[in-house]
């Protein structure tokens, strides 16, 4: 199948120039041309309409390290929606963000409304994209799933609430957690709560080293595993007993291993331990893993619960931890 993407621009009206502005790339299964070729082919809509996967990129981490993974997702027939934002991580400290407001995860507020600022743009721009262009009514807007890597993961995962956003169906997440940081006025080992009410997949990897490094912010000198925080997160911060909710630790891979490659310029990377797994092998399990949550837990698809059930409970070598419920 071929995979073709277009791109878009989107305000965020609650903020001011120049950090207001976000870049979305949206890849979509398209035709073979005939003939002449067309610069944006049409849409196949043989699947359609299609489901919507949203990914937040990590901490200044390019939507292009994803680019592999939208278009895995988008040959099984889905919309795969990545976006860069620069803007301001911390006042006057500016980088690549996955679009989160800090203040809302503070005790007071957290969990009252949602922390993705980008997230409504995003949902608004997929309805233009619907109504008109290359992908009108190729878009299923009442299926989205929210996906993310390390803080976008997080942002994914505790947005994931029908009560903020009721089209979202599903979240996942790659190397990220609950724990409240101790200067947003949480206790030492606090990890809060994260809606319950629909399917999740918790995914990781065993050798971590942005988790493993970044313990003192939660209060802990140093954490049992670099996972231990994702395994805690689906102990303590999840309430569902649905079997719909999903912890998967890859055994070999490292929290820059589901991306492309690692930008050696920004610092915090040279904090991440070196993965004994290639970076093919853990791509290609995500991938799977991924697309059949979303194909057993948004469309249906009896099969694909079957293989998400064989994948993660044989003797595979490739999971260091599994758990469910």
């Amino acid at each position: 199948m071929i995979i073709r993407s277009l791109w878009r621009a989107s305000k965020i009206e609650s903020l001011q120039p120049p950090y207001n502005t976000i870049h979305l790339k949206v890849f979509y299964p398209a035709e073979e041309s005939q003939g002449k070729k067309q610069i944006f082919p049409s849409v196949n809509k043989e699947k359609a309409p299609f489901p919507v996967v949203i990914f937040f990129s990590g901490g200044n981490c390019n939507l292009e390290n994803y680019q592999w993974l939208a278009v895995e997702l988008s040959k099984r027939g889905t919309i795969a929606v990545l976006f860069n934002w620069v803007g301001e991580v911390l006042p006057g400290l500016v980088g690549l963000i996955p679009g989160v407001n800090l203040a809302i995860r503070k005790p007071d507020v957290y969990g009252t409304t949602p922390t993705a600022i980008a997230l409504p743009s995003i949902l608004n721009e997929l309805e233009n994209l619907n109504s008109q262009g290359v992908l009108a009514g190729a878009i299923d807007s009442e299926k989205i799933v929210l996906g993310g890597h390390s803080g976008g993961g997080r942002v994914a995962l505790e947005n994931a609430d029908p009560s903020f956003f009721p089209t979202v169906k599903a979240a996942f997440a790659y190397g990220a957690h609950s724990a409240g940081r101790l200067d947003l006025g949480y206790e030492p080992e606090t990890f809060l709560s994260l809606p319950s009410s629909l399917p999740m997949l918790l995914l990781g990897g065993s050798l971590d080293g942005i988790m493993a490094n970044a313990s003192n912010s939660y209060g802990v000198s140093e954490w049992e595993t670099p996972y231990t925080p994702i395994i805690r997160t689906f102990k303590e911060a999840i309430s569902s007993k649905r079997n719909d909710v999903y912890l998967a630790i890859v055994e070999g891979a490292s929290s820059y291993s589901i991306c492309d490659r690692k930008d050696s310029t920004f610092s915090i990377s040279d904090t991440d331990f070196t993965p004994t797994r290639s970076t093919a092998e853990i791509h290609s399990f995500l991938a799977e893993i991924i697309s059949l949550f979303i194909d057993y837990h948004i469309r249906q698809e009896i099969s694909a619960f079957q293989k998400l059930s064989e994948l993660l409970t044989t003797d595979n070598p490739i999971i260091a931890h599994f758990d469910r419920k």
